[in-house]
């Protein structure tokens, strides 16, 4: 999946201070991220601008350019941030979607949401906080569950109403405020698809920054009748598809990605 980049070591301790020439400069705008020749530039490859120290990879600091360059030079484009999907090597591609996600959030907390004074770092830790009356805003990280639902040698796929692409995957949603995971699985497959599951069992998290989440898998049996009745708001379709049926999904980053393919293989 898209964090697991060992051997390389993930380290998001809060530490502010300048960049050194040789680490990366991450520059977002409405255009997208502004890669060299398709991979993030360094601190030198850029015009001299003010600097925020994010994390670091191994040795690497990935830093938040405050100011855009106002022309490009060769070799500089701008991306959407779906290319951190396909981006490689694997560490910088982690390392490029988490610092968008802290770019989105910081741009969203500019203001106070109580009293309307504009917002300053905090100087001891990794948040936001409103010099006049003391709101305290941390980075935004909405938990979600996601779950393999089996009948037999059979697996339920869904695709979404907004998916651009029209491919299929698993039912998944939000934990909504004084519920468990286990009990957001429930809810989510019986307003989705209309069906009840049994024996929900925890597989494994994901940290995914494309949409402010931790996803939370799970597997899951199909409990009662196979019959689906979709929530069409969220669901425009989804069908139970045969083992020999469930298309590879090859070298997923997602979770999602990797229980289907454990179900295609047959593994626990």
């Amino acid at each position: 999946m898209l964090q697991d980049i060992a051997p390389h070591i993930f380290d998001n301790a809060y530490r502010p201070g300048p960049p050194g020439s040789e680490d990366l400069a991450l520059c977002f705008g409405e255009q997208g991220v502004l890669l060299k020749d398709g991979v993030l530039p360094k601190v030198s490859d850029l015009p001299k601008t003010e600097y925020e120290r994010l994390f670091c990879i191994d040795e690497t600091g990935f830093f938040l350019a405050q100011s855009a360059p106002e022309e490009l030079a060769a070799g500089f484009a701008w991306h959407s941030a779906r290319i951190f999907r396909t981006m490689q090597p694997l560490w910088m591609a982690f390392g490029g979607i988490t610092a968008c996600q802290l770019w989105r959030w910081e741009q969203s907390r500019r203001y106070c949401g109580r009293c309307g004074a504009e917002t300053q770092p905090s100087q001891t830790e990794r948040a936001r906080v409103c010099p006049n009356c003391g709101l305290t805003e941390y980075p935004k990280i909405c938990p979600a569950v996601i779950v393999a639902i089996s009948d037999g040698d059979k697996l339920l796929m869904a695709r979404n109403v907004s998916s651009k692409t029209g491919s299929y995957a698993l039912i998944a949603g939000f934990v909504e405020i004084g519920e468990s995971f286990e009990q957001a699985v429930h809810r989510e497959v019986m307003e989705e698809v209309g069906i009840k599951v049994k024996n929900v069992r925890y597989y494994k998290s994901q940290p995914w920054g494309f949409s402010d989440t931790v996803m939370i898998g799970f597997t899951a049996e199909l409990d009662g009748s196979p019959a689906l009745r979709l929530q069409e708001s969220e669901i425009a379709d989804a069908k139970w598809v045969p083992r020999e049926q469930v298309p590879p999904s090859g070298g997923s980053i997602s979770i999602g990605g990797e229980l289907i393919e454990n179900f295609r293989l047959g593994r626990a």
